[in-house]
């Protein structure tokens, strides 16, 4: 049999991922990002500790548009990260595998984080 005759594998952009697939990747994804905006937390808080000059330059930094909306997607990784987390507490325990069990509970993890984020967005900008 010659090389051309055998079937190629489609690539993973031929293929529609499922909605669980695609919060298990985002919720990998967010954990990465979830350590860099953690990093960035401890410049600002090392800020404030260093005196009122550089507190000045971070606080006008996260007040800016940019910032404010830097801020908002890493709140809205973290609810991510942590609702999907709770998914995970509850699979661990042998729940919510059964027929649409997953794609509900990834529905569920989507839309308590869009609430959530919203909520604290909004109380961040008061």
């Amino acid at each position: 049999m010659s090389l051309s005759k055998v079937p190629l594998s489609p690539h993973l952009q031929v293929y529609r991922l499922p909605l669980v697939a695609l919060v298990s990747i985002s919720h990998r994804l967010c954990g990465v990002i979830n350590g860099l905006g953690y990093a960035l937390f401890i410049i600002f808080l090392i800020s404030i500790a260093s005196g009122y000059e550089i507190y000045s330059i971070s606080y006008a930094v996260l007040t800016s548009t940019i910032g404010k909306i830097l801020v908002s997607m890493w709140v809205f990784s973290l609810y991510l990260h942590m609702c999907n987390g709770v998914r995970h507490l509850f699979w661990d325990f042998g729940y919510g595998f059964s027929g649409k069990s997953p794609l509900i509970s990834s529905f569920l993890v989507i839309l308590f984080t869009v609430l959530m984020t919203g909520i604290t967005i909004l109380l961040y900008l008061m």
